[in-house]
């Protein structure tokens, strides 16, 4: 212990477990040096800097030297009535210090109970959060009892971290709006609008496909209209009502349950014999009313942030609080679009095939299943042997159940206050890769099929719908006409107008004698 300082000094002396990492810790060395482990970046300082062995000068260093680590004061400030006492002492000592005045509002907001300390008269207001070190709310709110502005991304029913990193300007200057306005350039907006419509099908498809529920034709088909119409129409998307409407229309009428889970919630599977994989529990149904306020409140307070950063707390926090019965992998991938539209980023009608590029497993760095296990694998891990399967019970949504789990109040530190650094950058790279290969590839297809198709009407009279068989047909076979499509369209038993239609397909759509899966 006696080598750590800032918040792992505060984890030793008062017996914390916190399971999300650090996003700087420091530690007395003898030469100053820099060192990355995963997220987090440990600091070693000479000696002269050691604070004494006191909360007050601890916490000091931590708010100044390492930035605002929620989840660690969430379970400083309630788990330890000493610690309360020695933060009291600290801020009767010392009540204009902006590092007394920060702890001090940020445990009366954590743990929402009033400190047994006076309210501040005069002094200039500091932020609660330093938004050099992480994106904070862009119209903060002047709290006068403590003469902080608070800037936190939420409330303290749910309150996600993002922070700055060297890999987080790039997805902060994402325009998508402007890219898509790019293609438009190229392709004309026409040929652009037209890739949206199956942009729309094959996104629903795609989700499905995570939920390896691909052969549903009618759902990817309701699921598709859902995204098209419903995509930033809702003036709350977070509303109770709103959200059970969304569920019925994703769901159709058929499901088993609709609305709020009132249960517990386990995400993973069967295994043989009987014995469930656990990847994720989900937090208690008795918060979830709280914490989807709490998500609310993270919708208004982050207006003005970067779209992309804005869909993504919303649809990763939507997954992580897991608040619905059925359909909360559908309706987080919903929010991404939401949120771009509701925000003026993606135009209608475009919706970003975004779950064709989750599906990918070569995604870097991260993919979708190893950015939601940066939340779910330590959590599990820290809380292995705390859960089981016993008697079944039916929840008050009409869900039978026997998960049982002992540490729902423990585990809300973490549910309550993620840190999602590493999810805005995923989302990021995800929709960047969405409309460089996504839609340009679909723009790109649509322009060469729709030469292709001029072109063969020079050489064969047809319908559109059967010139586009013919391309489909042609293209699949890498040039050979089959003879299904030869006893479809007979015309095509001549020699040289099946060598000028293979040709004239071929020029446009080129396909090599090898290796080409075009």
């Amino acid at each position: 212990m006696s080598d750590w300082i800032g918040y792992r000094w505060l984890i030793t002396r008062y017996r914390l477990t916190v399971i999300q990492p650090l996003r700087v810790e420091t530690i007395i060395g003898s030469i100053r040096a820099t060192a990355i482990f995963g997220e987090t970046e440990r600091r070693t300082v000479r000696e002269h800097l050691r604070p004494e062995p006191t909360l007050a000068a601890h916490l000091s260093f931590a708010l100044k030297h390492e930035g605002v680590h929620l989840e660690t004061l969430s379970r400083l400030f309630a788990s330890d009535s000493e610690a309360r006492a020695e933060l009291e002492h600290w801020i009767r000592s010392e009540p204009g210090g902006q590092y007394a005045r920060r702890a001090g509002f940020l445990c009366e907001w954590l743990t929402r109970q009033r400190l047994d300390v006076a309210d501040l008269t005069h002094g200039n207001y500091v932020d609660a959060l330093d938004p050099d070190r992480e994106l904070v709310a862009p119209t903060p709110v002047n709290n006068p009892r403590w003469r902080v502005r608070d800037n936190v991304l939420g409330n303290a029913n749910f309150a996600p971290q993002i922070y700055r990193t060297t890999h987080t300007e790039g997805f902060l200057k994402l325009n998508i709006r402007q890219q898509i306005e790019a293609l438009e350039g190229q392709f004309t907006p026409e040929v652009v609008m037209r890739s949206a419509v199956w942009l729309t099908i094959k996104e629903s498809r795609a989700s499905f496909a995570i939920e390896h529920e691909e052969n549903k034709g009618d759902r990817i088909e309701r699921f598709a209209a859902v995204m098209e119409q419903r995509a930033g129409e809702s003036a709350d998307p977070l509303d109770a009502a709103d959200l059970d409407l969304l569920q019925r229309a994703i769901l159709g009428p058929n499901a088993l349950h609709y609305g709020l889970r009132r249960s517990p919630v386990f995400v993973g599977e069967s295994g043989r014999f009987g014995a469930e994989q656990v990847h994720y529990i989900g937090p208690p149904w008795e918060e979830i009313d709280s914490m989807l306020e709490g998500l609310r409140h993270v919708l208004k307070r982050s207006v003005g942030l970067p779209s992309v950063v804005r869909a993504a707390l919303m649809s990763f926090g939507f997954v992580y609080i897991h608040p619905m019965v059925d359909g909360n992998g559908r309706i987080s991938r919903f929010l991404i679009n939401d949120v771009l539209r509701r925000d003026g980023a993606l135009p209608k009608p475009y919706i970003l095939p975004i779950s064709t590029i989750l599906q990918r497993a070569d995604l870097r760095p991260i993919s979708y299943d190893g950015v939601l296990e940066v939340l779910s694998r330590p959590l599990m891990r820290q809380y292995r042997g705390d859960w089981a399967f016993g008697k079944e019970q039916r929840g008050q949504d009409g869900v039978v159940y026997n998960l049982e789990f002992s540490r729902y109040q423990d585990a809300l530190h973490t549910w309550r206050y993620p840190d999602l650094t590493q999810h805005v950058a995923f989302l990021a790279n995800a929709l960047e890769l969405t409309i460089e290969q996504e839609m340009r590839g679909e723009a790109q297809y649509l322009q060469k099929h729709g030469a292709a198709r001029m072109r063969l009407k020079n050489i064969v009279e047809g319908p559109d719908a059967a010139l586009d068989r013919i391309i489909r047909s042609v293209r699949e076979s890498r040039g050979i006409i089959s003879g299904k499509l030869r006893h479809e369209y007979p015309i095509l038993e001549r020699p040289e107008i099946a060598e000028d239609v293979v040709q004239t397909i071929r020029e446009e759509f080129p396909w090599a004698s090898s290796g080409d899966q075009t």
